[in-house]
């Protein structure tokens, strides 16, 4: 039986994808909502429920792009110019966040300068994602294997539009994030907090699913033909139910922490599983497909051996991580120092 590798590795790239996605999410949420939590100690509080684990987080980032680049190089090579400047506004926000979180704990005169500089990091890189997002839902236009589009072609109102939703959707996973890690005052704060991010979550992957769907016949038609509708409608039906399990737990004052958190994972996976059923096969929409895209067969196997060694390793490391630095943050413990 000959192993498809193209399918192994589009699996391994999507696993990797959704854990950079949803750990480095909640973090850059953090920044998001930053200038809507700002009594004394507020934010250093904020900052050290991720303190341990932020830049773990963006490892999975750089595992991602280098597995693309291994895997699939004609899909490297017609993404990344078709995104240039994204992908480039993204990398300067995240570097901005970076320094930002490291220097804003030591400086004094300076300090609203770096919350300023962490909060329009993560705003640029949350925004930059969306519009990569929106860029591939929307379809990459392909001639010889190699992008026939112009510097700007993502430059227009849909992605724009998905990459403000993402700023929601990490606003939401990170108010989530600080409702399970944070007590007393700023929990209270946060649990408010919540209440608008949810309902906005829900329309904006509402306005997204409709826009995707009338744009893109090809999506439509993926999502109504039958039989497939019976097997992809558990997917909005149970984003739904996610959302409603939100308002429902933050309506209950002495609910567990972790519940709006994990319902908030849950609709981002959901949202991401709807993104896969949307595309899948293609790697770049509407014409390369992943057999089409793959680097050589003795490549694939060569640096999947290199993938199973070292995905387990950074899985360990980053768990280890959480494990050890789990449980509430309060103002006065040990921070960023």
């Amino acid at each position: 039986m000959v192993i498809d590798l193209p399918v192994i590795w589009a699996a391994l790239i999507g696993f990797v994808v959704f854990l950079y996605v949803a750990l480095d999410g909640f973090d850059l949420g953090i920044g998001l909502v930053f200038p809507l939590l700002n009594e004394p100690g507020d934010r250093e509080v904020m900052l050290n429920t991720v303190a341990p684990v932020w830049d773990g987080n963006e490892t999975w980032m750089v595992l991602g792009g280098a597995s693309l680049f291994a895997a699939f190089p004609v899909a490297y090579s017609i993404l990344l110019p078709a995104t240039y400047l994204p992908i480039i506004a993204m990398l300067c926000g995240l570097i901005f966040r970076g320094v930002a979180f490291e220097i804003r704990a030591k400086a004094r005169r300076t300090q609203h300068l770096w919350d300023l500089a962490f909060m329009g990091g993560s705003a640029v890189a949350t925004f930059a994602q969306g519009v990569i997002l929106g860029t591939l839902l929307q379809g990459i236009p392909v001639k010889d294997h190699a992008y026939a589009g112009g510097a700007f072609d993502w430059f227009n109102p849909f992605n724009l539009f998905t990459g403000l939703g993402l700023l929601v959707t990490y606003a939401a996973l990170g108010c989530g994030w600080l409702l399970f890690k944070t007590d007393g005052d700023l929990r209270r704060r946060v649990r408010m907090l919540m209440w608008p991010l949810a309902a906005l979550l829900g329309i904006t992957i509402g306005v997204v699913s409709i826009w995707t769907i009338i744009g893109q016949p090809a999506v439509a038609d993926r999502w109504f033909a039958l039989p497939d509708l019976f097997f992809f409608l558990p997917v909005p039906v149970l984003v739904i139910a996610a959302l409603v399990g939100v308002f429902l737990t933050l309506r209950r004052e002495h609910e567990r922490d972790h519940v709006p958190f994990l319902l908030t994972l849950a609709i981002l996976f959901l949202g991401y599983t709807g993104f896969i059923i949307s595309i899948f096969p293609h790697i770049i929409p509407p014409s390369l497909d992943i057999w089409e895209a793959s680097a050589p067969r003795s490549s694939q196997i060569f640096t999947l051996v290199g993938a199973v060694i070292i995905i387990p390793i950074i899985l360990t490391y980053n768990s280890m991580a959480y494990w050890v630095f789990r449980g509430k943050v309060r103002e006065g413990d040990e921070g960023y120092h």
